[in-house]
């Protein structure tokens, strides 16, 4: 549950209270609290223009904590982000129930200020599941904000943080808490509070169905509980359909190809894309976008037993290609490829694919961007300058047709991946492009940005839910 917002035409008298003005050399002579600040500048030895790099924070006499930055509205979405980001966690650590903010500046100003410092208060202030005895800690109950007309709407806004922190929510679950079975009573949950359609494809039906390629990567769990899962929103003056699917592996073990205990650490967090599809396709809802939405998630588990998949097995995916098995822990790519063809034969007029799919992407561009890929230089190029728009950063790479080569199979129509490092993100990228039906425009994100130590841009949690404001961005914008 997010923060309530008020809208005040009186400065708020909040305990805590985050003051907000654009990039200047002098102290303004309308800004709240300027002896305060005056005096703290003195102590510190500090100009009032360094407010832009730096916070600063006091204590009024009546006990109120007050945060004093300032934004130089050139700078990149991702870098007002973090420069709000440290100053509302000022405020933040001490978990207040509400807190006031402060815009100050010209109308666009103090509307831009307005978006941005709600965003980053709404994802900071909603607390993730934690399972400690005692956990004395609050979620931020209230915002009262200061600065903007009475009129304003911030509904996108405040839609685009509740998809982030449903996504982060479902990341930090334990595996225990979020098996398959548990995941799917969880999506059906919100499918029934959001109104959306919602078909199970369980393993009986993708047997019958031929979809191999899942099967076999789902086979090996004792427990079948493995399933595509088709959610569908509508909305009557749609004139686009866009398809999203997520990979939604619960727990990956790596299968025989059993991974070390260090690179298993986190690997609950597998399912992650699955999670980055709902949290756009609960954004979108919320905000009624008028666009058809198809979302598909792949939801299994990687484990090792005698029904396992194995290292040269055969199989056969649904749309008929054989695939021969590599390694059994390139298992991402394996219930993609099904999930891609069921999606791309409703032929949307867009494809995008979450997952936290290779290691190779992650020695690439680090855990502070992630890579995109996709099958038109137009759409990337989109792709691209939407992330610098949201402050969630992508990286570009090339999926060339010569790539291909390294995937040639004696034994079948295409290898699942090779056996050594090399471009694997982009092996991937080539390998799944086997199962998208032509003509399809289509965009695959490789979340290396899904974990960052000390969190990431707008989001100061090590799980950051990147791409859900980057697909919403895509979702709403014209292409």
């Amino acid at each position: 549950m997010l923060a309530q917002l008020t809208l005040s035409q009186t400065l708020p008298a909040s305990k805590h209270l985050l003051l907000i003005s654009p990039k200047s050399k002098v102290m303004g002579n309308n800004l709240p609290h300027a002896e305060q600040l005056k005096a703290v500048l003195a102590r510190r030895d500090m100009k009032v223009s360094e407010l832009e790099k730096s916070p600063v924070a006091a204590s009024l006499p009546d006990g109120t904590l007050i945060v004093w930055v300032m934004l130089d509205f050139d700078k990149a979405v991702f870098s007002l982000h973090v420069q709000l980001r440290k100053a509302l966690q000022l405020l933040l650590d001490e978990h207040p129930k509400e807190l006031a903010i402060c815009v100050l500046g010209d109308d666009a100003q103090r509307e831009k200020a307005a978006e941005l410092a709600l965003y980053v208060a709404w994802i900071n202030g909603a607390l993730l599941p934690v399972h400690k005895k005692k956990d004395e800690k609050k979620s931020l109950k209230r915002i009262e904000l200061f600065g903007v007309p009475g009129e304003s709407d911030f509904d996108s806004v405040r839609a685009q943080a509740s998809g982030n922190v449903l996504c982060r929510t479902l990341t930090v679950l334990p595996p225990n808490q979020l098996s398959p079975t548990l995941y799917r009573h969880r999506i059906e949950k919100l499918a029934d509070e959001q109104g959306w359609g919602m078909e199970t494809l369980d393993m009986k039906a993708l047997r019958k169905m031929g979809a191999g390629a899942f099967v076999a990567v789902a086979q090996g769990s004792e427990i079948e509980d493995a399933a595509i899962v088709h959610l569908t929103y509508r909305h009557p003056k749609a004139k686009k359909t866009i398809a999203l699917v997520g990979k939604g592996i619960c727990f990956d073990t790596g299968g025989h190809n059993l991974k070390p205990s260090r690179y298993m650490h986190n690997m609950h967090e597998d399912m992650n894309g699955s999670a980055v599809a709902l949290g756009v396709l609960l954004g979108a809802t919320l905000q009624k976008l008028p666009v058809n939405i198809d979302c598909w998630l792949a939801i299994a588990q990687n484990h090792i037993s005698a029904k396992a998949y194995k290292q040269n097995d055969i199989v056969v995916a649904l749309n008929g290609t054989t695939i021969e098995v590599i390694h059994t822990d390139a298992e991402g790519r394996m219930v993609l490829a099904d999930t891609l063809t069921l999606a791309s034969r409703a032929k949307p007029d867009l494809m995008i694919d979450f997952a936290t799919l290779t290691g190779s992407m992650v020695e690439a561009v680090g855990n502070r961007y992630s890579g995109v890929l996709g099958n038109s230089d137009a759409l990337l190029a989109r792709a691209v300058e939407m992330g610098k728009q949201v402050g969630e950063r992508l990286c570009a790479f090339p999926m060339d047709e010569d790539y291909e080569a390294e995937l040639e199979s004696k034994f079948a129509d295409i290898k699942q991946c090779t056996l050594e490092a090399g471009a694997d993100h982009i092996l991937a990228m080539r390998f799944l492009n086997r199962f998208v039906e032509k003509n399809t425009p289509w965009l695959h994100v490789d979340l290396s940005a899904v974990r960052c130590e000390e969190g990431l841009g707008a989001v100061g949690t090590d799980v950051t839910g990147f791409g859900v404001a980057w697909g919403l961005k895509m979702v709403s914008s014209k292409w």
